[in-house]
């Protein structure tokens, strides 16, 4: 397996000049999004999923889930249309143990077959993070090598990914779309070539409430360190409590001037917006 070359990796772009390049990736439509959006146009929650999973991308579509505090919601509806869907999931070896536990704990509750853990390659840990500690020198490239790279190689293959992001989420997220196309650059190794993925996200538009009231109809259980006041939940060492009356996204990167991993940001694998 090829490995990239991070430290010919460009400097990492501000976090408001990756918001710019979300809006203007935006207002470049292909004839292929176009159609999507039309025959779709609407739908959101179970019904664009079983728009995209059964008729638009059979057998050609993965889930992207961190497992987080509200991930409960999209994967038990992916369960519904299809349990057999794979479900990526990003194994940074900087997680939570409940994380892990809550993991193993949906996957037996709803019935999924195909959770697939991957990790960063052990070439870029020991080029770039021989001691564990990049997330504190630089938290833009740990998420790189942790998140980013290891995610395109897992989506080798499928023409599109599904996600669970929302617009209340961040600044960058608030102007999504439903049905999203980003341009692909290839890691360099086989299969990786430069073209083009289409992005789901069928909880687009769904607010805190709602997803509150998915999970108490469903009776499906809550992320272990939400009853904490950890509200988004990521890596152990850039996730903190939220402070009593905080924004959902606060305990993430605290003092940095970072809101995004990068996995959902234009351009990823060359080093921008992560």
């Amino acid at each position: 397996m090829t490995v990239i070359d991070l430290r010919k990796r460009p400097g990492t772009a501000s976090m408001g000049s990756d918001r710019a390049a979300v809006m203007d990736a935006a207002t470049v439509v292909s004839p292929a999004l176009q159609r999507l959006r039309a025959a779709h146009k609407g739908l959101g929650g179970i019904d664009l999923l079983r728009a995209t999973i059964q008729t638009e991308f059979p057998g050609r579509i993965a889930v992207v889930s961190s497992f987080g505090a509200e991930s409960a919601v999209l994967l038990h509806m992916v369960a519904q249309v299809d349990p057999t869907t794979p479900v990526i999931f990003l194994n940074t070896g900087k997680l939570f143990g409940e994380t892990l536990r809550y993991r193993d704990r949906l996957q037996e509750k709803l019935g999924l077959t195909d959770i697939r853990a991957v990790g960063p390659h052990p070439a870029d840990l020991v080029s770039r993070d021989p001691h564990g500690g990049l997330w504190n020198a630089d938290p833009d490239a740990c998420c790189f090598i942790r998140k980013v790279l290891p995610l395109e190689r897992a989506l080798k293959g499928f023409d599109a990914s599904i996600t669970g992001r929302k617009r209340f989420q961040t600044s960058a997220r608030a102007a999504m779309e439903s049905i999203e196309e980003e341009k692909v650059r290839g890691t360099g190794e086989p299969g990786t070539a430069t073209g083009t993925r289409f992005k789901v996200n069928p909880l687009a538009d769904w607010a805190q409430e709602d997803l509150e009231a998915y999970l108490d109809e469903h009776k499906l259980p809550r992320h272990p360190l939400v009853k904490d006041n950890y509200l988004s939940i990521g890596c152990m060492p850039c996730t903190e409590r939220v402070p009593e009356g905080g924004s959902y996204r606060d305990g993430r990167w605290v003092g940095r001037d970072k809101d995004e991993c990068g996995i959902h940001l234009p351009n990823n694998l060359d080093g921008d917006g992560i």
